[in-house]
């Protein structure tokens, strides 16, 4: 499974002007029939906006991607919006729902909370062979919510607005994820500025080693994994170093 990171500057609250971009990013992308799996960011049509009616996906915003999905012929994933919900959107190949994920982990400090209903349960999912463990953002900081879920899992996946003065948060904690769970961690952040807060990407995925697999930096458009993810990789690591076997449960969350 190659793993394709999309990271961009996320037009403020325009849904149509983010779909023109990411049709542009797709075009210009070189190999892109490489791509198994698309993956873009939190609230990738509107930005981290409070207006959650504006937010909310319509029909049209769910076709969109189905469609590009089917076009592509590859898997996507997308932030979105439902239901007050902040969430993390898989589709297959053909455009097919398969997995939807609610953010557990509102962010109070930008009145997240004020403003959309938390989801309330941990989301696995298996995807051509890869079983698959969903995060939106602010869940990265929460390790409980990983450690409850490794032993089942080979990816995590986090997309997320993580602002740039705490870049050097969001690759530690997702390289920290990668290691301590022995797990692939996949994270794919914005670009841009949003009011007073600059993005920076970092857009990321690490091995259960901790060896980076793919690397965005700071450039837009689409970054290709080096390797397709390997969940044998997941298993012969576990084998060698059978950490997770010694954890021991004291309550956590």
């Amino acid at each position: 499974m190659r793993l394709g990171l999309c990271q961009y500057d996320i037009a403020w609250e325009d849904k149509e002007a983010n779909k023109r971009r990411i049709e542009e990013l797709v075009a210009a992308r070189p190999r892109r029939e490489e791509i198994d799996w698309l993956v873009f960011s939190e609230m990738c049509l509107t930005g981290f906006t409070m207006d959650a009616e504006l937010a909310e996906l319509s029909d049209a915003d769910r076709s969109f991607f189905a469609g590009l999905a089917a076009r592509l012929g590859c898997n996507l994933s997308y932030g979105g919006v439902e239901g007050g919900c902040n969430k993390l959107i898989t589709l297959d190949r053909e455009g097919r729902r398969v997995s939807e994920y609610a953010k557990i982990h509102l962010y109070s400090f930008g009145e997240e909370d004020k403003h959309y209903r938390a989801g309330s349960s941990p989301v696995i999912f298996e995807l051509e062979g890869l079983r698959v463990a969903p995060a939106v953002c602010f869940d990265l900081r929460f390790p409980y919510l990983f450690w409850s879920q490794a032993p089942r899992v080979d990816l995590f996946l986090v997309v997320a607005a993580w602002p740039a003065r705490r870049a050097e948060h969001w690759r530690g904690l997702l390289y920290a994820r990668a290691v301590e769970n022995q797990a692939y961690c996949a994270g794919v952040n914005r670009l841009g500025r949003e009011g007073k807060l600059e993005f920076s990407g970092g857009s990321a995925c690490f091995d259960p080693l901790g060896k980076v697999v793919a690397d965005s930096g700071s450039a837009e458009g689409i970054c290709l994994a080096e390797l397709p993810l390997d969940p044998a990789l997941v298993a012969r690591t576990r084998e060698r170093f059978p950490f997770l076997g010694e954890r021991r449960d004291l309550g956590w969350g």
